[in-house]
């Protein structure tokens, strides 16, 4: 959310006053003279400040806050001097609440942020004249200010209580056919999304993007409302899709997932289109539904080419390499991962091409071809070393170990078929030193080395012959 540009303040007499004795402020008078105690001020200004009247001894006396305060009673602005009072109200119950759970607690008092109060006067007031005279869509600016410029961490509770105010005015407003209610429709989906409250959220939404069908409308940064409101609605349903799949509640989520793709279309935008389809292809995935999931992953890598999307070329065949490991088609998926981790080094994902060496050597792994399999978890472990990934290193060192163990394991398998002299040697020794050990000099491939001698020559003519443009060739 956009924070408006800061306005030069108007304050009142006593407020102006009242901001030259902060201690943020700058101020000419010594500060060992402004922290007297309170019995001794009226001496002190009566001393030192000839001519004062009641008002501006009570501009020093006082807190700012209660300055702010008086100044808006006394200028007529009830309403807006309830409202700031019940948030002030609250912001102290909040800190109280936040020092009880922990020492470590840092948000200061609102006597401390002048700056906070000062907004709070100024667009309050402001939203109060506003109503009066029955301008709503002023009065909904002027909140609106309110929203974005209490948008920090600390304070969006602050921001959520002007964003559902926001979202009352703009009912009221028919003068603009609906875009501030559009507006304030997609604010508050936010609010529900951020307190995970994920189906209140896509109702919001839903609204959002009806209002918004056909207009075009822009947002202060220039951006059109209607694309906005596709975004925000393909992001909710996937996240309420991911709910679902974890429910392994697959025909929802894929009903979900095609809403979200027709949308997407809708929002004439081909990267939203193709992550759509990527999301999508993933769901028919986890439900079973292997060739329909190839049909639409195919969709998202055709859409990633047209838009030369490396990334997301990549991605679609990592996602691709899985529907088809799935199907037990171990050499297809193979040459997909393999062109998965090429395009992700070339752009530097390190950390994703880790995970797709790791299904690499996993395949090979699982298949006994344990040279290939050390290779790329090898090739992994070396990366996640490279970054310091303390974590992943230690999950690929593990596979790393275990490949090399197979690879060992066959190599004293074929030593103890041998039963020969120059076998036992080979076998002694490396009982002594546990180090690696030395393959067999004499020709004695068993079946599965055979077989991975073969597999590996048939790989070669595949890499030569480059990956199919469909998965299915």
């Amino acid at each position: 959310m956009t924070t408006l540009p800061s306005l030069p303040m108007t304050r009142p007499k006593l407020a102006s006053l009242a901001r030259q004795k902060l201690p943020c402020s700058p101020s000419t008078i010594p500060r060992s003279q402004l922290i007297k105690e309170k019995d001794g001020i009226d001496h002190y200004l009566e001393v030192n400040f000839k001519g004062l009247s009641k008002e501006e001894v009570a501009a020093y006396r006082n807190s700012y806050r209660k300055t702010i305060c008086v100044d808006m009673l006394r200028d007529g602005y009830h309403k807006s001097f309830t409202e700031l009072f019940a948030l002030l109200e609250k912001w102290d119950a909040m800190r109280e609440a936040a020092r009880v759970r922990s020492i470590f607690w840092s948000q200061r008092p609102l006597e401390e942020q002048p700056d906070k109060l000062d907004h709070l006067y100024y667009y309050l007031t402001r939203a109060e004249v506003a109503e009066r005279k029955e301008f709503l869509e002023d009065v909904y600016n002027n909140i609106y200010a309110l929203a974005c410029y209490f948008s920090n961490s600390e304070d969006k509770w602050v921001r959520n209580y002007f964003y559902q105010r926001c979202f009352q005015i703009a009912q009221l407003i028919k003068s603009d056919g609906g875009k501030k209610e559009a507006e304030a429709h997609g604010h508050m989906g936010l609010l529900f999304e951020e307190d995970g409250q994920l189906l209140e959220a896509a109702e919001h939404y839903e609204a959002f993007h009806q209002l918004t069908q056909g207009r075009i409308w822009k947002d202060e940064t220039g951006r059109f409302l209607n694309l906005l409101a596709c975004e925000s609605l393909l992001r909710i349903y996937r996240l309420l899709a991911d709910k679902m799949l974890e429910n392994k509640d697959y025909k929802q989520a894929i009903r979900i997932l095609i809403k979200a793709s027709k949308i997407a279309k809708e929002g004439n935008d081909k990267k939203m289109e193709g992550e759509a389809s990527y999301y999508l292809g993933l769901a028919y995935l986890a439900a079973g539904e292997h060739e329909t999931a190839l049909t639409v992953l195919d969709t998202y890598s055709k859409i990633s080419t047209d838009l030369a999307d490396d990334l997301g070329l990549g991605r679609a065949y990592e996602a691709i390499a899985k529907v088809l490991q799935s199907q037990g088609e171990m050499t297809e998926a193979i040459k997909y991962l393999k062109q998965v981790v090429k395009i992700l080094r070339s752009n530097f994902q390190f950390l994703d091409a880790v995970r797709a060496s790791t299904m690499l050597g996993d395949i090979y792994n699982e298949k006994g071809y344990y040279n290939k399999a050390s290779a790329y978890f090898q090739q992994a472990f070396d990366t996640t070393t490279e970054l310091t990934n303390i974590p992943l290193m230690e999950e690929t060192k593990v596979h790393y170990g275990i490949a090399k163990a197979h690879q060992m394991m066959l190599t004293v398998s074929n030593y103890i078929e041998s039963a020969d002299l120059a076998s036992l040697n080979h076998l002694l020794s490396w009982k002594e030193g546990r180090s690696s050990i030395a393959p067999d000099p004499v020709f004695r491939e068993s079946r599965s080395a055979t077989l991975a001698s073969l597999y590996e020559a048939s790989e070669h003519l595949e890499e030569r012959n480059g990956l199919p443009d469909n998965p299915k060739q």
